[in-house]
């Protein structure tokens, strides 16, 4: 092999292991911590006392606006369900998962979710969310 040759190689094996290394980056970056574009209204509440004492069954209406995201968040003393209504919903679970929902679709936040949320699109996202909630 000639000289040349060699270089271009070694350049190619580079800009690969370059191109690699931000790839890993840029898909572990830090998940959003913070709500931005989000409205979640209270419609309804049902109080499970004497079984659970302190607790509701809560009924939300969610609405994220395009660009709009759902910081990171766990689900440990508050399980529940998102029913997707309009929308392209993305979630990101802790370990690196990312699922995209339609409407139609449910979120399932059982008490081992801890997750995150997010409207890519350029329209709204609304949800149905039906949560147990400890009362403040």
């Amino acid at each position: 092999m000639t000289a040349r040759r060699h270089v271009w190689i070694i350049v190619w094996l580079l800009t690969l292991a370059v191109g690699i290394e931000v790839g890993t980056v840029i898909g572990q970056q830090s998940p959003p911590t913070e709500n931005k574009g989000l409205e979640a209204k209270v419609v309804s509440t049902v109080d499970l006392a004497p079984d659970m004492p302190g607790y509701q069954l809560r009924f939300r209406n969610v609405v994220l606006e395009p660009g709009g995201v759902i910081g990171m968040h766990s689900h440990k003393e508050r399980p529940g369900l998102g029913y997707v209504l309009e929308g392209t919903f993305t979630e990101g679970r802790e370990g690196g998962d990312v699922r995209e929902y339609k409407p139609g679709e449910v979120i399932t936040e059982s008490r081992d979710v801890t997750h995150w949320g997010e409207n890519r699109g350029t329209s709204k996202v609304v949800l149905v969310g039906v949560d147990i909630f400890k009362k403040p």
